[in-house]
């Protein structure tokens, strides 16, 4: 099959369907690769490196689209584009089926295949085709960039001869991938990094990254945002409010926000109001990265940048991944790879449209001539969030001591009982008619030692065992010389003893060498 990619006709985009490495791995199952000319100049890949790659370059749109059999593309189609969708041919890019639908209609009603990559189901066998995530990770990153190019200040504090730089403090909301993403940049320059999210399982990957989770005061524990699939879900009037009570404390301690909540299918949930926004202090920045849907700051512009009146900075830009051309043009193309990768079971270059696969039914919103959108749940479970673990709680110093008296009180109690069974052990033998008087010295001697043996290595930490071999060896020894002393003894129950002691300490002397000698090993440089 042939696999062709378009120049964008979307003003501003700077991303390209495919790339020269891209393409050298589309070949390996088999397809042949064409590519508008110039398509990828603005991402830094020019037709010669496309042409060294072993990729047709093909003067004019018209003609790519005529040719190939599968066209890739970053935007949903155009108009003009979509009269160019003919019967049989496959496309596969963004679409947002839901506000597209006359153009899914139209291309069902042509015939042809249409793949939305933001439809990718989001099970573990399709992250490595999840275009949304790539995407997003760039997005967040670049917003820390934007908001610091934007900031009049050092993200991190520093103490200078002319004195002292506080750091920024930064407020994420929303901890999905574009929100970590910005956790890990902001955290990286320096910056005290704050985050929020409706998902109280986040928490832990939050903190992980250095930033601090905000908690909600709501019903004493946060309510679970979760949806299926990991996103976030509508949350609870109540609980809206006291999230905005939340923000509004926060809005005149912070300088930066970013915002990256969305919920699918939805228009963005208004989070940073336009009171909290003059709550700010001047020379704050707001980055919003859900500007394309509305934006989750009330006076958010789409792919403006605008100055309130009390000096704050709103960035409502919606095009980051395209102002890093080349890295999201690398990552969306090989998205594109491994999902042509599971089109291509056989490696031959034929196109097998799956529809009992999961991950290529799921993205599948026109197909056979028929619409096939909204999909069926998939049949392997989305990704789902952890448990949210139960707290662990610190106990008191009063109660770390009433736990210890409790513990020593009980040791206590068993050795005694021990102690209480040895005795009475070694009474009954020495009552037995004819023993010798020599017998009960040693067997006394015999039970106080395996006593203080037992007591001795057993309260060892398991993770001890091995550096304490050495100490153990020695006591194996000490037990040997003495056993050698007693098997000479003219009662048989002594010699029997001593030999069962001789066995015993000498298998744990040559095996503790041969663990010691096993646990140095691993320490010596090949």
């Amino acid at each position: 099959m042939k696999i062709g990619t378009p120049k964008e006709l979307f003003d501003g985009e700077a991303r390209v369907a495919m790339t020269p490495d891209s393409a050298q791995q589309l070949q390996k199952l088999g397809h042949d690769c064409l590519i508008e000319a110039g398509a990828g100049v603005k991402s830094g890949f020019d037709d010669a490196l496309y042409e060294a790659a072993g990729v047709t370059v093909v003067k004019t749109a018209a003609a790519l689209w005529k040719e190939a059999d599968v066209v890739a593309k970053v935007r949903a189609p155009s108009d003009a584009e979509m009269k160019k969708l003919r019967e049989g041919q496959t496309l596969i890019s963004f679409f947002s089926p839901v506000a597209d639908e006359k153009k899914m209609q139209a291309a069902a009603k042509k015939g042809a295949t249409v793949i939305a990559m933001e439809m990718i189901p989001r099970i573990s066998r399709a992250q490595k085709m999840d275009a949304l995530s790539s995407m997003a990770n760039i997005a967040g990153y670049r917003a820390v960039i934007e908001a610091g190019n934007n900031f009049g200040r050092f993200f991190t504090g520093q103490i200078t001869a002319a004195g002292r730089v506080p750091p920024a403090k930064v407020l994420v909301v929303g901890a999905g991938v574009a929100g970590l993403a910005a956790i890990g940049t902001s955290t990286s320059l320096g910056a005290i990094t704050l985050a929020f999210d409706v998902r109280p399982e986040v928490a832990e990957q939050v903190e992980s990254m250095g930033a601090e989770f905000v908690y909600l005061d709501f019903e004493e524990e946060q309510q679970d945002g979760s949806s299926s699939g990991g996103y976030a879900s509508v949350s609870s009037p109540e609980f809206r409010e006291a999230q905005l009570a939340k923000f509004r404390e926060l809005a005149p301690e912070v300088d930066i926000v970013i915002t990256t909540a969305l919920i699918p299918n939805r228009e963005a949930p208004e989070l940073w109001t336009e009171d909290m926004v003059k709550a700010m202090k001047p020379g704050s920045v707001v980055v919003d990265l859900a500007a394309e849907k509305g934006g989750n700051c009330k006076l958010t512009v789409m792919d403006q940048k605008i100055v309130t009146d009390n000096g704050v900075t709103i960035i409502g830009y919606t095009d980051f991944p395209s102002r890093m051309g080349a890295q999201a043009s690398t990552l969306y193309a090989t998205n594109i790879r491994h999902l042509l990768t599971d089109l291509t079971p056989e490696k031959d270059g034929v196109i097998n449209h799956n529809m009992e696969d999961d991950v290529i039914r799921g993205a599948t919103i026109a197909h056979a001539s028929e619409v096939t959108f909204p999909p069926p749940p998939p049949k392997v479970a989305a990704i789902a969030a952890q448990p949210k673990k139960e707290a662990v709680k610190e106990l008191t110093p009063e109660e770390k001591r009433a736990a210890e008296v409790a513990a020593f009180k009980a040791q206590t109690k068993s050795q005694v009982t021990m102690l209480g069974a040895g005795a009475a052990l070694v009474l009954g033998v020495g009552l037995i008619p004819g023993m010798p008087a020599s017998f009960m010295q040693h067997f006394i001697v015999f039970v106080l030692s395996v006593f203080i043996g037992f007591q001795v290595i057993w309260n060892v930490a398991h993770s001890l065992h091995t550096p304490l071999m050495a100490v153990t060896n020695a006591i194996s020894s000490i037990i040997i010389l003495g056993a050698l002393i007693q098997v000479g003894s003219t009662s048989w129950l002594i010699t029997l003893l001593a030999g069962l002691g001789i066995f015993m300490a000498a298998v744990n002397i040559f095996g503790g060498f041969l663990v010691t000698r096993r646990m140095l090993a691993m320490f010596q440089k090949s």
